[in-house]
């Protein structure tokens, strides 16, 4: 275990405690136990093991997407972060290497036209997606005919694509599988759009804090902790990132 300096210390906590934002809008990172409702997932856990390493207390704050996670990096409530890397947000982050990678695709009516990733970007298609989020970022930059049709978070993407018959509505694959799991008549397209790249990030003037998060991260990929932490919340689709040293 890595010998962690003070001035780690300095810029990952106050008081006596690590506070982590939660975007509670991803499944794959975050999700609640049944029984009790406490936070549990990948996120989770490392923040759990972080703090364990910082000899802290730790606290959770809760966000229902990684618009309003990023929206707050400068209000200083967060201490760390579990974000996808973005250049737009790596104005206001210092991100770590991804840990996780995960797929982001669409979701279709089953008689639709649309067959492949390629069939979605032409004039007349809407396009759902939750403000903000990394695939939201990435489709803006992309997209060239479609229109996209935003909702606060991902989950009211889902609504509003079926509410309004909207063409389809863009995702993390998991969720839309299981959207699509539990309304007939829907389903998700082969591929993906995009591979989304999950980090831990720090605000970027915190730059011991961010160096250290680096190296915390690349350990907690080669012992197997995230991939154990995968396992354990069911999110067997998610890859874990490689090294760092070979990307």
């Amino acid at each position: 275990m890595t010998t962690i300096d003070s001035s780690v210390r300095a810029d990952l906590t106050r008081g006596g405690r690590l506070i982590a934002a939660l975007n509670h809008g991803n499944t794959v990172l975050v999700q609640r136990d049944s029984a009790n409702g406490e936070p549990r997932g990948v996120a989770p856990d490392l923040a759990r093991e972080l703090a364990s390493r910082l000899a802290v207390e730790l606290e959770f704050v809760h966000f229902d997407s990684a618009r309003k996670v990023f929206e707050t990096v400068d209000a200083g409530i967060w201490d760390v972060a579990f974000l996808a890397i973005d250049p737009l947000r790596a104005a206001g982050i210092s991100f770590t290497a991804p840990y996780v990678i995960i797929e982001g695709s669409y979701l279709v009516p089953d008689d639709s036209p649309l067959r492949t990733i390629e069939d979605v970007d032409r004039a007349g298609v809407r396009v759902a997606a939750g403000r903000g989020t990394a695939y939201d970022l990435y489709l803006t930059r992309e997209l060239k005919q479609a229109q996209l049709v935003r909702a606060p978070n991902s989950a009211d993407a889902l609504e509003l694509f079926v509410e309004q018959g909207l063409e389809a509505a863009a995702g993390v694959r998991q969720p839309l599988v299981a959207f699509a799991a539990s309304h007939p008549g829907l389903r998700v397209i082969e591929g993906s759009f995009t591979k989304i790249e999950q980090a831990m990030g720090t605000a970027l003037a915190r730059a011991a804090g961010a160096a250290y998060l680096g190296v915390f991260i690349e350990e907690m990929k080669a012992t197997g902790f995230i991939a154990a932490a995968l396992r354990a919340s069911n999110q067997h689709d998610a890859v874990v990132a490689a090294p760092a040293s070979a990307r």
